[in-house]
This record gives structure tokens, sequence and C-alpha cells, in this order.
């Protein structure tokens, strides 16, 4: 893969429902100023975790690569932990994308069961995913150019609109930024910020896939660096501009999660066919997430087979490079999960669902803390900092600062009545995980002695 293809992959990952959907019930939540502020700061956290990360990948590219960091500079029981956590955050993630994309084409097709079009979209899916990475890469980079460009014209024409150039439903006049300031600059106080905080790292989940790629990518050296740059630019362009038109044209107590903010703007100014259009670009988004998902996930899977953390089949890749059986694997982990979503979505869904939402916060708070061992270790051995192949500005404060935000993140779980449950589900899964690598390597000792 290329850069090109890296800078989407990324993208595709992060945009997506949270964007399009909920980024409404951010600012009814915390307000128009408090919004922007909430996603720059989470903006401010993807980009340090994505230095940290750069820095890492060109120095070690691996794919797959968070485990075998961790394993490296932190310990293995450790290492399995991030990496079973992390696999369950993109299947279950997979499993809620394939619902979605069903329930997305009865907009068009009323009629019509949603589990067929579900059916329909796992098949391209794993079809992608099987037949080369380079396919996969190449999917993914139309996928995300669609959203991309659905995005730009957003913020183009509802620039227009708050500037005048375009009539808009409501207003007589330019609405200009008036809506920011009508009930005040935080007209629901300083602690929504903070509340949504963990809705928004959520959003921007994702952007880590850089570091799973960069073992497949031609030139890590040049294309990592440029991807981490470009990603979170664009990233925090694409959010707080999308942000700040949505808050700007839409009164904040009216957003919230029952219409898409980008149907609500584009209806007002007239534009035909807004929620089909909104529908299709969703749709790819959707798609999309999915593509990225199973691709993590299969290189998951193929990584801990590697370390023999996992059967040693499924390293296995076929002639073109592609971990088949990881792949097979990984769908049929993201085919349990939705049907636990049918069957027992009160409680296993439920249980998956809490368990993978925190995911990200730890691998963010892993790679950080193998960033600083890293270079412990490298100035240890004799080596200058000139010498690494891409140095991550900012060192000690960077990893650091991601670090102190990722523990603050987590301790707005325990604070948050809603989300408080996800810890009862979390602890006992990551300690279960811990006992089954160490008994396991127990085993392996006792029985390789005998």
């Amino acid at each position: 893969m290329e850069s090109r293809h890296l800078t989407m992959i990324s993208l595709g990952g992060v945009i997506g429902t949270g964007l399009f959907l909920s980024s409404g019930y951010t600012i009814q939540q915390a307000g128009p100023l408090g919004a922007i502020l909430a996603y720059a700061i989470g903006s401010m956290l993807v980009y340090f975790v994505m230095l940290c990360l750069g820095e890492l990948s060109v120095a070690m590219p691996y794919a797959g690569s968070f485990h075998l960091y961790a394993n490296r500079f932190i310990g293995p029981g450790t290492a399995f932990t991030i990496a079973i956590l992390y696999w369950l955050n993109w299947a279950v993630a997979l499993a809620s994308e394939f619902t979605a994309a069903g329930l997305l084409m009865q907009r068009w097709f009323p009629g019509s069961p949603a589990w067929v079009w579900s059916a329909v979209f796992i098949v391209v899916v794993f079809a992608l995913n099987i037949l080369s990475v380079r396919l996969y890469g190449e999917s993914e980079f139309w996928f995300a150019s669609i959203k991309v460009f659905a995005i730009v014209a957003f913020i183009i024409i509802g620039l227009l609109a708050i500037f005048g150039a375009i009539p808009i439903a409501g207003y007589d006049h330019a609405p200009l930024f008036g809506n920011f300031v009508s009930d005040g600059l935080l007209p629901n106080g300083i602690a929504p910020i903070f509340s949504t905080l963990l809705t928004v790292v959520f959003a921007f989940s994702g952007t880590e896939v850089v570091g799973v790629a960069a073992g497949e990518t031609k030139d890590p050296g040049s294309a990592i660096p440029k991807a981490v740059h470009t990603t979170v630019l664009r990233l925090a362009i694409f959010f707080i501009g999308s942000i700040a038109v949505m808050a700007a044209l839409i009164p904040w107590h009216k957003s919230g999660v029952e219409t898409s903010p980008f149907v609500l703007v584009f209806q007002s100014i007239g534009m035909p066919f807004a929620g089909d259009v909104m529908n299709f670009v969703v749709l790819t988004a959707v798609l999309s997430a999915a593509n990225s998902g199973l691709y993590v996930c299969s290189r998951m899977v193929w990584s801990l087979a590697k370390e023999r953390m996992l059967p040693m089949k499924l390293a296995k890749t076929n002639f073109r490079g592609v971990p088949v059986f990881a792949v097979m694997v990984s769908m049929a982990g993201s085919l349990l999960a939705l049907l636990s979503s049918v069957i027992a979505a009160s409680t296993v869904y439920l249980a998956l669902v809490a368990v993978s939402g925190l995911a990200t916060i730890v691998v963010w708070a892993s790679v950080a803390v193998c960033q600083i061992r890293f270079r412990r270790q490298w100035i240890a051995d004799g080596h200058s900092v000139d010498e690494l192949g891409y140095r991550a500005p900012g060192y000690p404060f960077v990893p650091w600062a991601a670090i102190v935000m990722c523990v603050l993140a987590l301790v707005l779980v325990v604070l948050d009545e809603s989300q408080r449950s996800t810890l009862y589900y979390m602890i006992p899964f990551v300690a279960l995980c811990y006992a089954f690598h160490y008994g396991r390597e127990a085993w392996r000792r006792r029985h390789d002695a005998a």
C-alpha cells in the first residue's frame, strides 16, 4: 500500500456514524462552543498518540503492531490482553456496521428484510479483504473519498449559507454565528464538555489503524509520518469544521440523534433528495468502517499466531500475502457478535459492547508507554535520537500528556453513571485475559519439560 491508501484507511476508520449521526447529540449536550472544545481536545489526544505511533511504526514496521510493541516494551501478558481487546473492539464494531448497512438499505427498499442486505455486504467486505491487500487498500481509498467529498461539500455549502450567499429556511438575513452566543457561550456549563469527551474519543478511534497497516506499506519511513500528519490535520478540519457549521445553522437545542444534522442543514437550504444523498454517504461510511474493521481484526489474529499466542495455522498466508484463515476467524467472530445482538442483546451483546468500548483508550495509553520505553532503550543501546527514521517531536511531553489524557478519560467513565457499567465488564475481562495467558504459558512450559 502507498501513502494515499494509508491516509484514507485511517480516515475511513474514523469518519462514520459518529460524525454523520451522533455529532448532533454532542452539540445538544455541550452547546456549540462546548462541542468544538470537546472535539479540539479529542483531536489533540489523537495527534499525540499518532506521533508516538509514528515513531514506533517507522522504527519497527510490523503488521498488527500494538501488541508487538507492548510485548517488547511492557510484557507478554499485557500484549496478549491488548490484542484481544482490540480484536474484540473491531469485531463488535463490524457486527454493528453490518446491521446498520441492512437498516440503511430499507430506506430505498422498505419491504425487504434487513438481514438480506446485511448478508450481501458481509460477502462484499469479506471478498475485498480476502482477495488482496492492494484491493483492500484501493476499495478503502474510494469508500473514504466519498465521505471526505461529502464533508468538504457540506462545509463549503454551510459557509455560503452562514454568510448569506445561499438562502436558508428560518432566516431572512445571513445567520452568521448568532447561534453560538444566543444562550451564552456555554449554555449547559463546563461539565458537559468533559462528559461528551468520552464520546469524542470513541468517535476518533480508528486513526491508529495506520500502525496496524505499517508492515504492508511501501516505504514506511516516508509514508507513515506523512499519513500521521495529514490524517490528524484532516480529521481536525473535518470534525471541527462540520461541528462549527452545524452549530451556526441549527439552534443547539434542536440538534439531536433522531435526524442527521447533515440532513437538517441540506434540507434547510432546499437541497433536493437531501435524505437520499446522506443515506448513500452514511452507507459508504458504514461499509468503509466494516472494511477497515475486518482488515484490523485479521491482522491482529495473524500477528498473535506469528507470536505463538494463537494456533500457528492462523498465521498462514495465500500467494497474495493475505492471511486467509485469520480473515475467516475474524469474520466468524463478527458474525457471532451479530448473532448475540439478536439473541442475547440485553446480556451477551451488552457485555461485548462494554468491553470493546474502552479498548481504544487502553491501546492509546499502551502506545504512549511503549514510545517512552522505546526511547529509553534506544538511548541505552548507544544510539542517538538523530538516528531514528522518524523522531516524534515534543518528547517526553507528548507521550506523558497522552497517558494523562487517557487516564482522565477512564476517570470520566467512573464519574458518568451511564458509562460506569462498562468497567464492571471490562475489569474482569482484562483479568481473565491475563489469567488465560499466564495459565497457558505455565501449561506449555510444563508440557515442554515433560
